[in-house]
């Protein structure tokens, strides 16, 4: 019987007393009126048919309509049926308990989406919903693509996540969060989504959360945080046909004396080798155990086979955890093979992006990034390349096509990177200057307006200036550095200011000037350190690939040398907690000297805002220096060492 507890324990009171019960029917579970109501659309399933719920399904599905559970979270792979199950869930809920209810997407566009191609046509063809649907096909003011009023008086909007318009003046009884991990950590500066979702919550009777998503990254990912937030998580231990040992399925590594083995090159040979006694098991065989399966908390010992009744590890009956977290990934699932997980594994080993996606959809695991760890400045210093010589001194790459500065202010000293950029954002360090002083005299501030205005040579000749300039106008020197700002052009030398918030854009550059006459921008420094550190390890080309980000420097000049390389990979990504959200952040650890990561920072962001907001295409300007050098190799042009004659060296 699908009874809370406290309904049993007071029946049984009143049969000991001699009290009369009252009789009324024995609810069904949400497994029982699946399968008895339930059907699969064409439109929305790879198979119409009646729904059969399969035994790995059968106790997330009842725990979905079990009161007595407030929250239920769903950390899953691809291809195990959640998309089928919370509408089946859904379909129980309004017909059977006639709850509110609501199901939030990524997006708007995702919410009318699902609601024409799976609310719609579950309405269409489950009896008893369609029963409750009399305006089905009609335009009626009780069926629109974010809400369904059913003849039950009871309600469905579909909505999308990213808008807080959308959490607000709706009473429900459960809601459902179909891809957590997708939806925005702050809706709108208001908080989290399950936070303002779960708020609408407080009405019910029976309030139910249902949180279901393939993870993301980790210790990012809203599942893995709900997850480790819930009373209990539970796995899926089944039984060996051999040796009848129970375990939970893992991937294993190539290593490891458990997990997924197969002949080198013979996706088709793979077997599962137990964990416990070493068997070799073939998909078959397991599946055919799955009806003795047992979900079991690795961390409390609690147990259940149904998703209704709970156990401890000694087998006696448990109070029902009011929030559990089932895990599941695709070697349960039946709807694949064993063998096209491993060859979806091989085709993604070599590539990264590739397998983020195999660890996230298949796996049902969160992507571990990098973090911690710092980048080898040794293996960057070890790079450095020969840049083109005329007349004796290092010029500019002929894949330059645009010139920005990154520049820091020190209470004795200015510190500035010149960067050359070309297509897909390539970059090319072009120079790297300190410049000492009391920077509270005029004369250094006018030796610094001197030297950003040096112009550059490219290696076909042509003569460069700076594009854009951005410089740090914190510390002490700020109304210095807004009134160079201005004397230098208010949209060439720009003002910058870092804010370490996360998510927060590489660069939002205003539209009209400060208080103070000047075009102060503010920094996202986490995401802009994020993605030059992604790019310090990108490979120069190979066999005429270009490497699109790639970061270049000279060998043959001297302000590249250890400690420039040094600052630049100085700060570590670090995990933190801020307003109680796991974020990461870029920590320069003590006594460590950071500027030349700093001024690559402010290059970049001048890049950026050159690209953004100035409508400098760097991808077009490539293909005309390229189409010009190509018309001046036409022409026979001298060769390198003739260069600096020609420029009047």
């Amino acid at each position: 019987m699908n009874i809370s507890r406290r309904q049993r324990k007071t029946i049984e009171k009143q049969v000991r007393l001699g009290l009369s019960v009252m009789h009324r029917p024995t609810p069904m579970t949400c497994t029982e009126w699946a399968d008895e109501n339930y059907y699969l659309s064409a439109e929305s399933a790879y198979i119409e048919g009646r729904w059969q719920t399969l035994p790995v399904q059968r106790a997330i599905l009842n725990s979905f309509g079990n009161d007595e559970i407030r929250v239920v979270n769903l950390v899953k792979s691809a291809r195990i049926g959640y998309s089928q199950m919370l509408k089946a869930a859904a379909g129980y809920l309004i017909e059977h308990k006639k709850r509110n209810g609501m199901i939030l997407q990524p997006t708007d566009a995702a919410a009318n989406s699902f609601m024409k191609a799976h609310i719609e046509t579950a309405l269409r063809d489950v009896p008893v919903l369609k029963a409750l649907s009399p305006w089905l096909g009609k335009k009626h003011r009780n069926n629109t693509l974010e809400g369904k009023l059913f003849s039950n008086c009871r309600n469905l909007w579909c909505l999308g996540g990213t808008s807080a318009k959308n959490y607000r003046e709706k009473s429900l009884d459960f809601i459902i969060y179909d891809e957590l991990s997708a939806f925005p950590d702050d809706i709108e500066k208001e908080g989290a989504p399950t936070f303002l979702g779960d708020k609408r919550l407080e009405g019910a009777a029976y309030p139910k959360s249902i949180r279901g998503s393939t993870p993301k990254i980790k210790d990012l990912c809203q599942i893995e945080r709900a997850a480790n937030e819930s009373e209990v998580e539970l796995y899926f231990y089944v039984p060996c046909p051999h040796c009848k040992k129970k375990q939970t399925l893992k991937w294993g590594g190539k290593c490891d004396k458990f997990g997924f083995k197969w002949e080198t090159g013979k996706p088709d040979t793979v077997y599962y080798l137990c964990e416990r006694s070493g068997c070799k098991i073939k998909q078959h065989e397991i599946q055919a155990s799955f009806d003795t399966g047992t979900w079991r908390c690795k961390k409390t010992g609690i147990q259940t086979t149904d998703g209704l009744e709970y156990l401890d590890k000694n087998n006696k009956t448990v109070e029902t955890p009011e929030s559990v977290t089932w895990h599941i990934w695709t070697a349960y699932s039946p709807f694949t093979t064993w063998s096209r997980i491993v060859k979806d594994f091989l085709n993604a080993k070599s590539d990264t992006g590739k397998l983020k996606s195999f660890v996230n959809t298949t796996l049902g695991e969160t992507w571990e990034e990098n973090t911690g760890t710092k980048i080898d400045q040794n293996m960057l210093y070890s790079r450095r390349e020969y840049f083109p010589v005329y007349d004796g001194k290092v010029v500019v790459p002929n894949g330059v096509v645009y010139i920005t500065i990154g520049g820091d202010t020190q209470d004795d000293r200015f510190e500035w990177e010149v960067v050359g950029w070309g297509a897909n954002e390539e970059s090319w360090s072009l120079d790297y200057k300190s410049l000492y002083g009391n920077l509270t005299q005029p004369e250094i501030w006018k030796a610094l307006a001197e030297a950003l205005q040096k112009t550059y040579t490219r290696e076909d000749g042509a003569v460069m200036n700076a594009g854009l300039v951005c410089w740090d106008s914190g510390g002490h020197f700020t109304d210095e550095v807004y009134a160079l700002s201005k004397k230098m052009g208010v949209r060439w030398f720009i003002p910058t200011k870092g804010a370490s918030q996360a998510g927060k854009p590489v660069v939002e550059f205003p539209r009209q000037r400060n208080k103070k006459g000047v075009y102060l921008s503010f920094i996202g420094t986490d995401n802009a350190k994020e993605i030059i550190y992604q790019r310090l390890s990108i490979m120069p080309e190979r066999q005429g690939v270009a490497a699109s980000g790639c970061c270049h420097w000279p060998i043959n000049d001297e302000t590249h040398g250890e400690s420039y390389f040094n600052q630049l990979t100085a700060e570590r990504k670090t995990l933190k907690f801020i307003g109680g959200r796991r974020v990461y952040t870029y920590i320069c650890p003590k006594g460590k000297r950071n500027e030349a990561l700093d001024c690559r920072v402010g290059a970049f962001v001048a890049m950026r805002i050159a690209r953004q907001y100035m409508g400098i295409n760097l991808d077009r300007l490539a293909e005309e220096q390229k189409h010009n050098i190509d018309n001046k190799k036409d022409k026979a042009l001298p060769g390198i060492e003739d260069f600096g004659r020609m420029l009047g060296r």
